[in-house]
Formats: structure tokens, sequence, C-alpha cells
């Protein structure tokens, strides 16, 4: 079974940065696109970031420039680079298979303050 666990969220003022990290168990992780999600008060979740076993990138247009995906494969683990953060941000951040199919881990919460 599959664990994830979501870390480096926090507090931080509009305009600046955070980097999430996300540990995955098993030995599976670099045959998987991987992606992170948010889900804010309130709203569905949604697909944010994405990339390829390969490392190929993909964003939605509202964190283009901003948000940074990446993985280490050796680690298990993928990471978001989040600059110039909005208040519009603010939101729990999960990681998952891209697309999901694993169960979600507990999440990180970023709050952005205006």
């Amino acid at each position: 079974q599959v664990q994830l666990v979501e870390s480096g969220g926090g507090l931080v003022q509009a305009g600046g940065s955070l980097r999430l990290s996300c540990a995955v168990s098993g030995s599976i992780f670099s045959f998987n696109a991987m992606g992170w999600y948010r889900q804010a008060p309130g709203k569905q979740r949604e697909l944010v970031a994405s990339i390829t076993s390969s490392g190929s990138t993909n964003y939605v247009d509202s964190v283009k420039g901003r948000f940074t995906i990446s993985r280490d494969n050796a680690k298990n683990t993928v990471y978001l680079q989040m600059n110039s953060l909005k208040p519009e941000d603010t939101a729990v951040y999960y990681c998952n298979r891209a697309p999901v199919g694993w169960d979600w881990g507990q999440g990180t919460q970023v709050t952005v303050s205006s």
C-alpha cells in the first residue's frame, strides 16, 4: 500500500515562498507521473502541477511562472517550489499520482496572508 506524506506548508505573507515535499513509500514511485493538488475551503480539489516519470512538467494557468514541480526518484520524493505566493493560493496541498490513483495523505496547509 502506497503512503503519501506531505510537508512544508505554513503561514506566509503574499509575495513569499514555500517549498513543499511529498515522500512516497514503495518502489513504484519512479514509474509514475506525480501531481500536486490543492483544495481551498468550499472548493473542489484541483490539480495544479504534474511531472511525468521522465521529468516533463505541466501547470494550471494560475500558477504558471510561480510554481515549479520537481522530483527525486532516488528519494521517492516530489517537490513543489512556490514563489510569489498570493492569498488565493491558500489551500491544503496534497500529492498523488497523476491522474489520482492512491489514497490521499493528510496534506499540508498553506496559508497566504495579504
